[in-house]
């Protein structure tokens, strides 16, 4: 190739922006009142959060519970873990933690720790972010950490979904140039509306399907709210999902959510980095690990229920009242769903089976 050519294409191809690669595992994982005295398996919080490299932990109760998580997976390991918290977070006398838990092997922590400036106390719990560094290639990365609150309804949770535009941008002057990742339970579907102003400003939900918190019943998942949210085009994100981690130890949804969480962590691979799901046994688990959403006409929330065609609010607050159903043919007996409408509603696939 001649000489000026090379130069040529070199000039090229550092006009092209090319893709941060990290080559580890992040996951984000709601572990339901974690430290509470209340029957949690921190042997089996710890062997699912062993799975990732580095694990943003939303609803720590006390930071004593993360220190016993980090004790606990060393242990199944072999490895050498961190981890660090927040302090307590909450306008009332309920208050939570914002933990981080990494592999010392994969992860270093790099700077900025800090606690959201929340100058207009629109949250509830003020989002908790740090910058990280891939010990695997040097990459720095932004982590954010948030729990959105639930309230009464939707709307309770759109004034701090919405102020979330504005804390992205606030973590580009924190960490500028970095790429960021906002983790969390954000207690909504990444398809709502509400979520216009935080794509506005260019971010987009790594997880689109499937569904994050554990119904009552064996086999139902619920509510994909659960999630990373990413800037395209700033990290090299090779594959993505949620581990279904009753299946793990081979637990039924009630068990694993009064012993584990009731929530499922959601993750992301970046680079070369690879998740293999081991069994509580030690054997590697095959199975797709990416659980299907749908609605439990018997178990779902009011707000899961108006997700179903022709059902509002009403109409809700009817299905709900007049369980149980064996059947969806069986919602003729609403008022307003006549049987056009209830073919519509069974031709959606959102209805558990």
């Amino acid at each position: 190739m001649k000489g000026s050519v090379r130069r040529w294409l070199a000039a090229i191809a550092l006009c092209v922006p090319s893709l941060a690669q990290a080559d580890i595992i992040i996951g984000s994982w709601n572990i339901q009142n974690l430290g509470w005295n209340n029957d949690k398996r921190f042997d089996k919080v710890a062997h699912v959060a062993g799975h990732f490299d580095i694990v943003a932990i939303q609803e720590l109760m006390n930071e004593e519970a993360l220190v016993q998580v980090e004790a606990e997976v060393e242990a199944i390991s072999g490895e050498e873990w961190s981890s660090m918290a927040s302090h307590a977070l909450g306008r009332s006398t309920y208050r939570e933690h914002y933990g981080f838990l990494w592999r010392d092997a994969a992860v270093s922590y790099d700077s900025g720790a800090v606690v959201y400036i929340d100058s207009r106390d629109v949250f509830a719990r003020e989002p908790f972010s740090a910058q990280f560094r891939s010990d695997r290639t040097g990459q720095a990365f932004a982590l954010a950490n948030v729990h959105i609150t639930y309230g009464s309804s939707i709307g309770d949770r759109l004034p701090e979904i919405e102020a979330l535009a504005s804390y992205w941008q606030w973590l580009e002057d924190v960490y500028p140039g970095t790429p960021r990742l906002l983790a969390g339970d954000f207690n909504l579907r990444p398809s709502h509306d509400g979520w216009a102003p935080l794509r506005g400003v260019g971010a987009i939900p790594a997880i689109t399907d499937g569904a994050t918190t554990l119904g009552i019943t064996d086999g139902v998942w619920s509510n994909l709210y659960d999630n990373i949210w990413k800037t395209p085009g700033k990290l090299t994100i090779t594959d993505r999902g949620i581990v279904r981690f009753s299946e793990l130890f081979e637990a039924d949804h009630v068990t694993a959510r009064g012993i584990i969480s009731d929530h499922a962590p959601v993750w992301i691979a970046l680079g070369n980095a690879q998740l293999q799901l081991t069994a509580f046994d030690g054997l590697e688990y095959e199975a797709a690990n990416d659980p299907v959403y749908c609605i439990d006409l018997n178990d779902a929330t009011a707000d899961q229920l108006t997700e179903l065609p022709n059902v509002g609010p009403v109409r809700a607050a009817q299905i709900i009242d007049m369980r149980p159903w064996d059947r969806v043919q069986s919602l003729i007996r609403v008022s307003g769903l006549g049987a056009a409408s209830v073919g519509a509603i069974e031709e959606s696939g959102l209805v558990c089976p």
